[in-house]
């Protein structure tokens, strides 16, 4: 296929010379500046593309990193009853497994209290499971430390504490707290809140701050009959595929009863994902601007070609050329180097996010520091995620930047007229 000859001519104004292009060694040292300004809009696209590409993917590794720490703890749907015990779970869980997407289902109960030891208090939330159900909704069973999942039994009054309440409180697997419900007991002389000694006999970490500080897991039955029904009971669901929780909860509405409330997991935390997506949009608007940069200074470089081709537009002219395959050139010249620098900060940045750890482990050798102190961070390596979408949009975008520079520089050399430009060269 022939190519056109203002790519070629575009190309070798880019800086890439071609073997049937005959360029004289004067004309070789002229364009060499030019060419340096071409390589520095090169170079400045492709740093904004790898930069682009590199946060954004560590964002999509942070935001999935702490969603499945979310969901080792919550559940893809829960169906809720607030005013009412759901003794007939099992039932309602059958309508629910009818929906294919679904693939197990357990019941819960909860309610909130006040954990004393020693001179020590706390309020925690408390989540009554079952341990027979409980493994196929959720992975709380694989973030025990200390003490055994199946160990919460009905009638022995078990309870398994988060990492965090137990480092701040001093509390072992084997002590006894106790447990102040949130419901006053009464009689003709006395008003007193009731409590309720349990034993330890798990802890667990999930890696995430707010639930290894604030959550306790008691045996569904006990917590039933300790609370005597002052909180909620429902149902937790696991999808084939948690991205469809808002599709199945809507489908399951028109099948369960309307008393029943049906939440996805992002309801609770609904503010930090919505958090999460602004930040990621404002820093994809942010280093967008290294790129707006890049094909500034790509504007000036095809300004200053433009002014400083004008005896070869003439000749170009003169012996058939169009304005419009003047013009062919210039774009061609501005999208070359555009698709060049972000072809290189494409692949760049692909690399240094696949080895982003390797890269933070060598400059904490080598200066002797800890970026990502394991104390304060939840990540003991730094996520990262990349996305096909992410790479598409951010290569789509520096592309159209890059052709939008050659616009006005394009024009102008259409719009010269080689009787003017012969004249006063």
């Amino acid at each position: 296929m022939k190519i056109p000859y203002e790519i070629w001519i575009g190309a070798h104004y880019a800086g890439i010379a071609h073997p049937f292009l005959k360029i004289s060694k004067n004309s070789r040292r002229k364009d060499r500046f030019i060419s340096f300004i071409s390589n520095i809009s090169m170079i400045g696209i492709a740093i904004g593309v790898s930069a682009l590409i590199i946060t954004l993917s560590v964002m999509n590794g942070f935001q999935k990193e702490v969603r499945d720490k979310m969901l080792s703890m919550l559940s893809h749907i829960e169906i809720l009853s607030p005013n009412i015990q759901l003794n007939h779970w099992k039932e309602i869980a059958q309508i629910a497994e009818s929906n294919l997407k679904v693939q197990a289902t357990a019941p819960f109960f909860y309610s909130q209290s006040i954990l004393i030891f020693r001179e020590n208090f706390k309020g925690i939330q408390i989540k009554g499971i079952n341990t027979e159900f409980e493994h196929k909704v959720s992975k709380i069973h694989t973030n025990i430390l200390k003490g055994e999942f199946n160990d919460l039994k009905t009638g022995e009054y078990g309870i398994i504490l988060g990492k965090e309440i137990a480092d701040n409180f001093g509390i072992e697997v084997g002590n006894n707290i106790l447990l102040v419900i949130p419901q006053n007991s009464f009689n003709l002389f006395n008003f007193y809140p009731r409590m309720k000694q349990m034993k330890v006999v798990g802890i667990f970490s999930s890696g995430h701050y707010e639930y290894d500080s604030s959550f306790g897991f008691l045996d569904i039955e006990d917590a039933v009959k300790i609370f005597q029904e002052n909180g909620t009971s429902g149902i937790r669901l696991h999808l084939e595929d948690m991205h469809l929780s808002k599709k199945v909860s809507m489908e399951l509405e028109q099948l369960l009863p309307p008393y029943l409330a049906i939440r996805d997991w992002s309801y609770s935390n609904q503010m930090w994902f919505t958090a999460i997506q602004t930040e990621k949009k404002m820093m994809f608007l942010i280093l967008t601007l290294i790129i707006a940069v890049a094909a500034f200074n790509l504007l000036s470089s095809l300004v200053m070609t433009v002014k400083d081709k004008q005896s070869d537009i003439a000749v170009l002219r003169t012996i058939g050329s169009g304005s419009i395959n003047i013009g062919l050139i210039f774009l061609a010249q501005g999208a070359i180097i555009g698709i060049i620098g972000t072809t290189i900060g494409i692949f760049g940045g692909i690399c240094i996010a696949q080895n982003i750890n390797s890269i933070i482990s060598f400059i904490e050798s080598v200066f002797n520091i800890e970026i990502f102190p394991c104390e304060i961070y939840i990540f003991s390596v730094l996520p990262c995620d990349l996305r096909f979408y992410d790479i598409a949009t951010i290569s789509s975008t520096s592309i159209l930047l890059s052709l939008i520079a050659t616009i006005y520089p394009s024009w102008r050399a259409s719009r010269l007229q080689p009787t003017q430009l012969l004249r006063y060269d």
